[in-house]
C-alpha cells in the first residue's frame, strides 16, 4: 500500500520565510537559542527553519509574530506557502493520538522515543532506513518527527512516561557528538513539566517488555489505547484486554526502571557532569 500523503511547503518557499524569521530575529538582538526557548523549540530547530530545511508551522509562526513584534508577517506566511505532497508516514495514526492525548506512556528499546530526539538525531535515524530515503525524504521525516514534540510543552502538559532501555543510551546514532548531544537533550526534557523519564538498567536481564517497544495512550475522555510499530507497519490496538496486559506490563517497566532522579544522575555520568 502506498503511504498517505500530506502537504508541506516547497524548498523555495520554505528558504524565504527562514530569510524572514533570521531577519527578523537579528533585528530583535535574539539568538536563535533565545528565540527557540521563546517559542518552545531547540536552538537546532530554528537554525533549521531559518535556512529553509524545516517549515514554519502556524502555531510556532504566531508565537514568532509576537516575540518578533510582527504584525502576523510569519502567521500569514505560514498559511500561505505554496504547497507540495510529502511523505506522512506510518507515523500518522500516532501523531494523531498524541495530539489529543491526556497521558502518554512509551517503552523504547532501540532508538530514543521520537518525542524526545534531537533534529541531528532523528535525521540519523532516517538514514539508517531501508528502503533507502532520498535526502528530500530525509528532511521531510525529519521535520515531520519534530513537528510532533511541542506536545510535550503544551500550555496544559501532558502526563508523559518514558522508559528506555539503557544500551540505546550509548548507541552512537548519528555518531558520538551527535549522541552527546541527544543525551543532553534528553536531560532537559527531563526537566519539563508532567514529563518522566527512566532508563530500564542492562542489569535486568528479565523484564516484561521482551517482546519490543510499545505507547501507550490516554485520551480526554479516558479512552486507553495502544501503539506498536513493527518491520511491516503500525497498530492500534483499543481491545481493551490486550491494552491492559502492555499497561501492567508497563508498570512492571517503571519498578524496575532507575526513579527519575537517578536517570538524570545516569545521564549526568554519562556527560561526564559533576
Amino acid at each position: 500500500m502506498p503511504p498517505r500523503k500530506r502537504a508541506r511547503p516547497n524548498a523555495t518557499a520554505m528558504r524565504m520565510v527562514g530569510e524572514q524569521v533570521a531577519v527578523a530575529r537579528i533585528a530583535r538582538g535574539l539568538t536563535q537559542k533565545e528565540l527557540g526557548r521563546r517559542v518552545g523549540l531547540q536552538e537546532e530547530s530554528i537554525a533549521s527553519i531559518e535556512q529553509g530545511r524545516r517549515p514554519l508551522m502556524p502555531d510556532v509562526a504566531a508565537l514568532m509574530d509576537q516575540e518578533l513584534g510582527l504584525p502576523g508577517v510569519l502567521t500569514v506566511a505560514a498559511h500561505k506557502m505554496p504547497q507540495m505532497d510529502v511523505i506522512p508516514p506510518w507515523a500518522e495514526p500516532l501523531m494523531n493520538l498524541e495530539k489529543k492525548a491526556q497521558a502518554l506512556s512509551s517503552y523504547q528499546n532501540q532508538v530514543i522515543p521520537g518525542l524526545l530526539q534531537t533534529e541531528a538525531y532523528a535525521e540519523a535515524v532516517f538514514r539508517s532506513r531501508l528502503p533507502l530515503y532520498t535526502e528530500s525524504e530525509i528532511a521531510d521525516q525529519t521535520a515531520a518527527r519534530l513537528d510532533r514534540q511541542p506536545v510535550l510543552r503544551r500550555e496544559k502538559p501532558i502526563l508523559a512516561s518514558f522508559v528506555i532501555w539503557e544500551p540505546v543510551l550509548s548507541c552512537p546514532i548519528g555518531g558520538r557528538e551527535v549522541l552527546r548531544d541527544q543525551l543532553r537533550h534528553l536531560l532537559d526534557c527531563s526537566r519539563l513539566p508532567g514529563v518522566m523519564i527512566q532508563v530500564l538498567p542492562l542489569n535486568e536481564a528479565t523484564h516484561p517488555a521482551l517482546d519490543g517497544p510499545f505507547v501507550l495512550l490516554e485520551t480526554p475522555d479516558h479512552q486507553h489505547i495502544a501503539y506498536l510499530e513493527t518491520q511491516r507497519g503500525s497498530l492500534v490496538v483499543s481491545d481493551l484486554d490486550e491494552v491492559s496486559i502492555l499497561a501492567q506490563k508497563y508498570a512492571m517497566l517503571r519498578t524496575q526502571a532507575l526513579n527519575p532522579d537517578d536517570t538524570r544522575g545516569l545521564l549526568k555520568r554519562l556527560l561526564g557532569d559533576p
